[in-house]
């Protein structure tokens, strides 16, 4: 006979006094042995994905997620496959895309990161994310590269059209899909210069992600324009990030994006060689645990999802803490050095 967890005991006895059924299917998983910081790839990918599964189990809604660790011998390994082949709304996440698109450009002489862009009144998208929005006058010349840092940093919204002054949104789709991201794709509109974020995949952000460390995407001086952006210590949070300390938080590259129910997050943790160890792209919407209108309208830490990634977040950096990654490839950052001005 299957043995059963207590909890589910108890849940079934009371189900038994109230006249209705339950199922110890339906419990959380039983907890994980203490096992935090385990010393191999095979117990690491194991705790990742019973974190996940508690998680995702508490926080409810509907998830689509791609989770993958590095081993010493360079092999990547799957650590969470959840819908991860599903066409989800993007929301900022595509954000990484457009700055890869635009740095292609940068890339092929096609523009300049000193290039400038005007931040005029009509450009400016007054409600939202961003530091542009808070100008209050307009009329400032903004390089490529201020652009890009706001977009990547703060999730600027009116960046996105700063962006797309550089990079219209036909040929940012046909450069996103020469690079094999079919999925990964904003949406245009009327104005050419203009688009929203689209859609993607857990699997194909991961994958945009993998390349991206690995050098594929971009130039040496481009990737490390993106990294040194999402892992500044400046940047989100809230969610994968939040229950970690600043040197911890410099180790994880990541981006956030949200809108109506969704919440999602992607990026990528390094270990103290600056080698990647592992990448995520976790997509969550639908009807968290919770009421639905509080949820809807709430963006922080607070809510079911974020709680559920600051966790995983943990548990993920954890999880790897002992291993050593066999990338061959390593990235690094400027230390953070705290100053008062002078």
């Amino acid at each position: 006979m299957a043995t059963i967890r207590r909890r589910a005991a108890f849940g079934l006895a009371a189900a038994a006094m109230l006249g209705t059924t339950a199922s110890p299917a339906s419990a959380e998983p039983a907890e994980a042995p203490e096992d935090v910081t385990p010393p191999d790839a095979a117990r690491a990918r194991a705790r990742i994905s019973f974190v996940y599964r508690r998680e995702t189990r508490r926080a409810r809604g509907t998830w689509s997620s791609h989770v993958s660790i590095v081993d010493p011998d360079g092999r990547v390994i799957p650590a969470v496959d959840d819908n991860a082949d599903t066409v989800v709304n993007a929301q900022s996440v595509n954000k990484i895309a457009v700055a890869v698109a635009v740095l292609d450009k940068v890339d092929r002489g096609l523009i300049r990161l000193d290039q400038k862009v005007s931040l005029t009144p009509e450009i400016i998208i007054k409600d939202g994310d961003g530091i542009f929005r808070l100008h209050k006058v307009y009329g400032d010349q903004i390089t490529v590269a201020a652009a890009l840092a706001a977009l990547l940093l703060v999730s600027d919204d009116t960046a996105v059209r700063l962006c797309g002054l550089v990079c219209p949104a036909a040929e940012l789709n046909e450069i996103l899909r020469a690079k094999g991201f079919e999925q990964t794709q904003v949406i245009p509109v009327a104005n050419p210069n203009r688009f929203y974020l689209g859609k993607t995949t857990a699997r194909e952000t991961h994958s945009l992600l993998e390349q991206l460390v690995a050098g594929k995407l971009v130039s040496a001086d481009s990737t490390t324009f993106i990294l040194d952006v999402l892992r500044s210590k400046d940047g989100y949070i809230d969610g994968v990030r939040r229950t970690m300390s600043t040197a911890e938080r410099e180790r994880v590259a990541t981006k956030a994006g949200w809108l109506n129910s969704d919440r999602h997050e992607a990026g990528v943790i390094f270990d103290g060689n600056a080698k990647p160890m592992l990448t995520y792209a976790v997509f969550a919407t639908g009807a968290f645990t919770g009421d639905a209108a509080a949820n809807d309208a709430n963006y922080g830490g607070t809510h079911p999802a974020l709680e559920a990634r600051a966790r995983l977040g943990r548990a993920m950096l954890d999880a790897v803490s002992r291993l050593h990654s066999g990338s061959a490839r390593s990235y690094r950052m400027r230390a953070y050095v705290p100053v008062n001005g002078g």
